[in-house]
């Protein structure tokens, strides 16, 4: 039971990290643009690449967040430093649901125009994997003002377990995290194309907002009654 806690708070806060949009919108931008210069082989190469530069940003990002956690508490946060935690989830999620989208039916995000057009003009502009790769890392660091807190609550649960299962805990977020980016291009692959995807983010944008919400708030409960409370 000791070591359930932990995994359920690192498997739920990378739940909610892989509802978030940044990513998947900045990927389906590279695909489209892709699609349009290379042949298929190259095409699937560079969004591969992405998604390991997504998923090696998130893996950097929550181990770096253990380390600063172990080095500086030396163990998991305590009751009173959890509640800022529990408190900060549920303002995020409140933002989520008030200016995560902009207004409109589009999936344009909260980001500055400035910030979203470069993410944009590189995407449209990356021919090699490399680029691709640093696009990965520049989407997951710029998704960080929402992802933050989630990399803390996994961090802390993370001190929690042994060496070895801390590892794990920390594979087991990465692969939840860019789980959106696998199906979608595993949905590609047998068929469907960007624009049906982008359809149905723009279609069901409101039920996706308010999961997103959900999962801060749900998440905040679970570390409210299992860490503060116990």
């Amino acid at each position: 039971m000791d070591m359930v806690i932990p995994f359920a708070e690192v498997l739920l806060a990378a739940t909610v990290h892989a509802t978030l949009q940044l990513g998947l919108g900045a990927f389906l931008l590279l695909y489209h643009a892709s699609l349009g210069k290379h042949i298929r082989q190259k095409t699937r190469n560079v969004v591969d690449s992405y998604t390991a530069g997504v998923g090696t940003m998130v893996f950097i990002m929550l181990g770096a967040m253990a380390f600063i956690l172990a080095g500086y508490f030396g163990k998991p946060l305590y009751a009173e430093e959890l509640l800022i935690v529990v408190a900060t989830l549920v303002a995020i999620a409140i933002a989520v649901w008030a200016i995560y989208y902009r207004r409109g039916r589009s999936t344009e995000l909260w980001l500055p125009r400035a910030v979203a057009r470069f993410i944009h003009q590189r995407a449209k502009n990356t021919s090699s994997n490399t680029e691709a790769f640093s696009l990965g890392l520049l989407t997951s660091l710029a998704e960080m003002p929402f992802t933050l807190v989630l990399v803390v609550v996994a961090a802390n649960s993370l001190l929690a377990l042994p060496p070895i299962q801390q590892v794990l805990a920390v594979a087991l977020y990465t692969v939840v995290a860019i789980l959106p980016l696998v199906v979608t291009r595993l949905l590609i692959r047998r068929g469907s194309t960007v624009v049906d995807v982008q359809r149905w983010r723009a279609k069901n944008r409101t039920f996706l907002k308010v999961m997103t919400g959900v999962g801060f708030v749900v998440l905040a409960i679970f570390v409210f009654a299992f860490e503060v409370l116990k």
